[in-house]
């Protein structure tokens, strides 16, 4: 298995100084993937938002991905997009991103929407709820074991999501998690500290070759 990797997600006010904040998470050890997930304003506004977030990380060569709107990404350039059940279809995407473009679809527990997700083009699949989170509304919960299944199975990465901690993260990433997303444990603290702390937990965690 390929390393675990950590793949932020905004809380849901990114203006302000959460710039200097992204910045900092980012510098603070090693992360994959931000993904800018803005809701209750319109695209203008999360445009000139997104603009400094995504310079930001460009320099630090981390994946700017922008959630539920593939006109936003679109319109933004982003490295891709990630989409809910409810937010169009993996190929529509792939027809207005391009090739290139990273697609990522929220799958809950569902090991068959998983599956059609590879099958419409995603470029990795996210299981969760696995623990309680406050950030969203949680309808589905999730177990490690669909972690397995999944790798045992088939080549697409697929991310672990939903009430995420350092502390409890490492059965998903002895599961087979290619990417563990964040983000309460980041932002409702100090975000250095805690990027740390996942890079540690991660590590520690990670199968031996």
């Amino acid at each position: 298995m390929d390393d675990c990797q950590l793949y932020l997600i905004s809380p849901p006010h990114v203006g302000g100084v959460f710039p200097e904040r992204l910045a900092r998470a980012l510098d603070a050890g090693p992360v994959a993937a931000f993904q800018l997930r803005v809701k209750e304003m319109d695209q203008h506004e999360i445009a000139a938002l997104a603009t400094p977030l995504q310079e930001i990380c460009a320099t630090r060569e981390v994946a700017f991905i922008v959630n539920d709107s593939v006109s936003l990404a679109k319109r933004l350039g982003a490295d891709g997009v990630h989409l809910g059940q409810q937010d169009g279809d993996a190929r529509e995407a792939r027809e207005i991103l391009g090739p290139d473009a990273q697609i990522g679809i929220t799958c809950h527990a569902s090991r068959h929407l998983a599956m059609d997700a590879g099958e419409a083009g995603a470029d990795y699949v996210a299981f969760g709820a696995f623990f309680p989170t406050t950030t969203k509304e949680v309808e589905h919960h999730a177990e490690a074991e669909i972690l397995s299944w999944w790798q045992g199975l088939f080549e697409l990465p697929c991310v672990a999501i939903g009430g995420i901690t350092p502390d409890n993260c490492g059965e998903l990433v002895r599961a087979g998690a290619d990417f563990i997303a964040v983000s309460g444990a980041v932002w409702s603290g100090d975000e250095a500290t805690a990027v740390k702390a996942f890079t540690e937990a991660i590590a520690v965690a990670r199968p031996a070759d």
